[in-house]
């Protein structure tokens, strides 16, 4: 609190005794001695009274303007061999003397290991930090550690009698702590008023947290989360997505992108037009994949727009836009937002997802007329997402060529280089490696498989799992020419498997062949791709 703050509510407590008929007594200024001998701390809090005065005949109790009559009564009884007098101080006043009786404990904040992650020693000493400090410090703690483990989400889950805290790393679940109810109710406040959700709701709730967190021990941390709230039979249940707001990750080298993937997005940046939609389930790195695209594609000469739910990455030089849908509400749907946009005379849009038939119309549209748009869709493969496409856009020659390019991918776990064991595959493993590379495309080589070793995840002190890190498995077409005979002819039935085998006529690589050329390279193992890919 600032002086002239401590100054108008020193000089408001005076004016309050006056009103009152009582004395005022001015804790700003001057030592402050402690009189242990009258009260126990439990008492100046249960009382919210402070001894500020003291000697062998007489107390002075500092009260506030909150202390009932009923109290200075008893204290009064209490202590009749004393005389005992009151005197109004700050409420201000009485937390500093409330820090002096009972300072705050210093609370040791120890840093997760990834070898401690699921453990019981792990889960029994993070819970019993979150039990000792306040609301903000339990989220900034947690958000801190979730970005120092490179986890991408933070799950708080609420069971029957205690509630659960788990990270997700690499893809997968791993249990940090658990809070007792009293606790949990007090973060889940201070989540849901920094996300703008509500707790007595009984839908789900969408928000965004993004503040600063000073926590007790001095450690500044950026808090900066996507919120999915649920209620449930215990609860409200939260999962908390990470942002990473380092600009440097989002470029396309760090994408992992084969010669081939990367000679195609380099195309489109050299001349951006038409529609490219990337494809997969939440979770799939969609969004890094396209922001790594918006930021190679960010210079002064362009005028780059994007329309969010919400917006997850802020950077300099692009307009973004936040649109906030729900469902059977007034809001404006990304289709009203994208055709304002393109009266702001963009050359790069991005829409955040594309939800529905009439989104998707007016992103062709964009494309048809010069512009690059980018944009996310759930679906299961690229020819999937080309089926549900297709089913919107009928078949339009005009909108089948502004498809510029479809990309979907997954996420599967990489393995520790220094850990990782080699070992000759068995006759089944041979049999499903076989199998995938005959279905390989023939303008793609055919990996050597003499003295072929495969690799399993090893374990050392500093990483139990054998992974580090996640790379993408892809598959990608641009509209070629068995594809746009398959789509403009009304005699043909478009389905996903028929687009799909055009596409591989066509030279593409499905998300399982591409997964397989990175297990027999090493990079994971036939139990991690198939877990995924399916």
């Amino acid at each position: 609190m600032s002086d002239d703050a401590r100054l108008d509510e020193e000089q408001a407590t005076q004016r309050r005794a006056r009103v009152l008929g009582m004395e005022y007594f001015d804790t700003s200024h001057g030592d402050k001695p402690l009189y242990r001998d009258w009260l126990t701390v439990p008492e100046l809090y249960q009382y919210k009274v402070i001894p500020v005065q003291s000697d062998r005949s007489n107390i002075l109790f500092g009260v506030t303007t909150t202390t009932s009559q009923q109290t200075m009564k008893e204290l009064q009884q209490r202590f009749a061999d004393q005389r005992v007098s009151f005197a109004i101080i700050s409420d201000t006043g009485y937390r500093d003397y409330m820090r002096l009786y009972d300072p705050p404990k210093k609370v040791e904040y120890h840093d997760i290991e990834l070898n401690q992650a699921g453990s019981t020693e792990l889960i029994d000493q993070i819970s019993s930090i979150l039990e000792q400090v306040r609301a903000d410090d339990m989220l900034a703690y947690l958000v801190a550690q979730a970005h120092r483990l490179n986890a991408s989400d933070i799950h708080i889950e609420t069971q029957r009698d205690f509630v659960r805290i788990r990270f997700r790393i690499d893809g997968v679940l791993h249990a940090i702590a658990r809070l007792q109810p009293d606790k949990y109710r007090i973060l889940i406040s201070a989540i849901a008023s920094a996300g703008n959700v509500s707790t007595s709701t009984d839908e789900a709730q969408q928000g965004h947290i993004a503040q600063r967190v000073k926590m007790a021990d001095g450690t500044d941390v950026d808090v900066n989360v996507r919120l999915e709230t649920v209620p449930t039979i215990n609860g409200m249940d939260v999962v908390m997505r990470l942002f990473n707001m380092d600009q440097s990750m989002y470029t396309l080298d760090k994408l992992g992108l084969s010669e081939q993937e990367r000679k195609v997005v380099d195309d489109i940046i050299a001349k951006p037009s038409g529609l490219v939609m990337i494809v997969g389930p939440t979770g799939s790195g969609k969004t890094t994949t396209l922001y790594s695209m918006l930021n190679s594609l960010n210079s002064e000469e362009r005028k780059i727009i994007t329309i969010e739910d919400p917006v997850e990455y802020q950077f300099p030089g692009i307009t973004q836009i936040s649109v906030r849908s729900t469902e059977g509400g007034n809001d404006e749907t990304f289709a009203d937002k994208l055709r304002a946009v393109l009266r702001l005379d963009p050359d790069i849009v991005m829409v955040g997802e594309i939800r529905d038939m009439d989104t998707a119309r007016t992103a062709l549209q964009a494309a048809l007329t010069g512009h690059l748009v980018l944009c996310t869709f759930h679906a299961s493969s690229a020819a999937a997402a080309l089926t549900r496409l297709a089913d919107i856009i009928g078949q339009n020659p005009l909108f089948i060529s502004a498809i510029r390019l479809v990309m979907a991918q997954r996420l599967v776990r990489h393995l520790d280089d220094n850990t990782k064991q080699g070992y000759s595959p068995s006759e089944g493993e041979w049999k499903q490696i076989n199998d995938v590379l005959a279905t390989l495309p023939e303008s793609t080589a055919k990996p050597n498989l003499e003295g072929l070793q495969l690799y399993k995840p090893g374990k050392s002190e500093a990483n139990p799992y054998g992974y580090q890190g996640q790379i993408a498995v892809r598959e990608q077409f641009m509209m070629s020419e068995p594809l746009r005979q398959l789509l403009e002819d009304p005699k043909l039935k478009v389905t996903t498997h028929s687009i799909e085998d055009a596409a591989r006529r066509s030279g593409m690589l499905t998300m399982l062949q591409d997964g397989m050329l990175k297990v027999i390279g090493g990079q994971s193992t036939l139990e991690e791709l198939y877990r995924v890919v399916g």
